[in-house]
C-alpha cells in the first residue's frame, strides 16, 4: 500500500548531513511508489505551519528528520492526534530514536520503517498553560542544573554542538547552588534542596545520559528523579554514572513515580526533549498512547 508521506527536514542536523539524509530517505520512498510531500522550512516555526496544512490535507505519516529538537516538533504536531509520526534519526544525541531502537543516521533503514514499520502508541507528556495552549514531550523535561546549563550554552555562538553543553557545564557548576524546589506527584508535596529535577517519560537525554533509566514509553507514568543536595565534588563524582544510569544508587538520587507531577521552583526555565520548554511553575500529565509511532518490525 503506498503511502502520503510528509516530510520535515532539519537542514542544520548533524552540521547539514541531516539534510542529505532526509533527501536520500525521500528518493527512496519514492522509488517504492510513495508520495513525499516536503514540508520543510528555514525555522521551525515555517516548518510547523507547512506540517499543520500538510495534516489538515490528510497525511499517512508525518516524518521528520533531524535531532531530538526536530522530534520534539513532530511530538507537538502529532500526539493527542490520529497522525502517525516516524523518525529519521539524523542528530547527534537521538535520545528518543535510541530508545525505540530506531535507525540512526541510516536512511535506507529509517526508509524501511517509514514504508513497513509497525505503529507503536507511546505515552507523552503534556503542560497545559493558562491560556489552554499545549506543549508536549516524549522523552525528558528537566527542571534544574541541566536547564540553566542549556539556558547559559543558548547565548552561546560557538563552540557548536556538544563542546558548547560542556564549555557551559565548567562555567555554571563553580557559581551553581542548590534550587529550593516544590515537587508535587499525584497531589503528594514534596520539598527539596535539590540539583537537580527531570521528568522522564522515555529514559535518557542529552545524548545517552540515561537519568531516569526505568522510564517507560508505556506504562502511563512519569519516573520524577531528584537529585538532593550534595557537594560540587560530590555532584562531579556522580554525574559520570548516569551514562549508564547507575546514579540512581547514590543516596542523594530519589525516583518518585506519578502519573502528574507539578514542579515550583523560582527563576529556572524547564526544557524538554533538550528544547526550551517553559518556566517554572509547570504541571504536566502523563497521557498514556497519545502519540502513534513508526518503530521497526512487529510487536507481537
Amino acid at each position: 500500500m503506498t503511502k502520503r508521506i510528509g516530510l520535515i527536514v532539519n537542514p542544520t542536523s548533524d552540521k547539514g548531513r541531516g539534510a542529505a539524509l532526509g533527501l536520500e530517505v525521500a528518493a527512496r520512498l519514492e522509488a517504492r511508489g510513495h508520495e513525499v510531500i516536503d514540508l520543510s522550512d528555514d525555522t521551525a516555526a515555517g516548518a510547523r505551519d507547512r506540517a499543520l496544512a500538510g495534516i489538515a490535507s490528510g497525511l499517512d505519516v508525518l516524518a521528520v528528520t533531524g535531532g531530538d529538537g526536530t522530534v520534539n516538533l513532530g511530538v507537538n504536531l502529532c500526539a493527542g492526534t490520529e497522525t502517525v509520526l516516524a523518525i529519521v534519526a539524523a542528530g547527534t544525541g537521538n535520545d528518543i530514536a535510541r530508545a525505540l531502537r530506531l535507525p540512526l543516521h541510516d536512511a535506507l533503514a529509517a526508509a524501511e520503517v517509514i514504508a513497513n514499520g509497525t505503529v507503536r502508541a507511546i505515552d507523552a507528556g503534556r503542560h497545559t498553560d493558562a491560556h489552554g495552549l499545549s506543549r508536549w514531550f516524549a522523552g525528558v523535561l528537566g527542571a534544574g542544573f541541566d536547564s540553566v546549563v542549556n539556558e547559559r550554552a543558548n547565548t552561546w555562538l560557538w563552540p557548536r554542538g556538544r563542546m558548547r553543553y560542556n564549555l557551559a557545564i565548567a562555567r555554571e557548576l563553580p557559581v551553581f547552588k542548590p534550587i529550593p524546589y516544590l515537587v508535587e506527584v499525584d497531589g503528594v508535596a514534596h520539598r527539596a534542596q535539590a540539583m537537580l529535577v527531570a521528568v522522564g517519560n522515555g529514559p535518557s537525554y542529552g545524548g545517552g545520559m540515561r537519568v531516569c533509566p526505568d522510564a517507560s514509553f508505556d506504562d502511563g507514568l512519569f519516573d520524577i528523579l531528584i537529585v538532593h543536595q550534595i557537594s560540587t565534588i560530590e555532584f562531579l563524582k556522580v554525574f559520570p554514572k548516569v551514562f549508564s544510569g547507575k546514579h540512581v544508587g547514590h543516596p542523594a538520587v530519589q525516583v518518585l513515580r506519578g502519573t502528574q507531577v507539578r514542579l515550583e521552583a523560582s527563576g529556572i526555565i524547564s526544557y524538554g526533549d533538550g528544547e526550551r520548554f517553559a518556566p517554572l511553575p509547570v504541571t504536566c500529565q502523563s497521557v498514556p498512547a497519545a502519540l502513534n509511532i513508526l518503530v521497526p518490525g512487529s510487536l507481537t
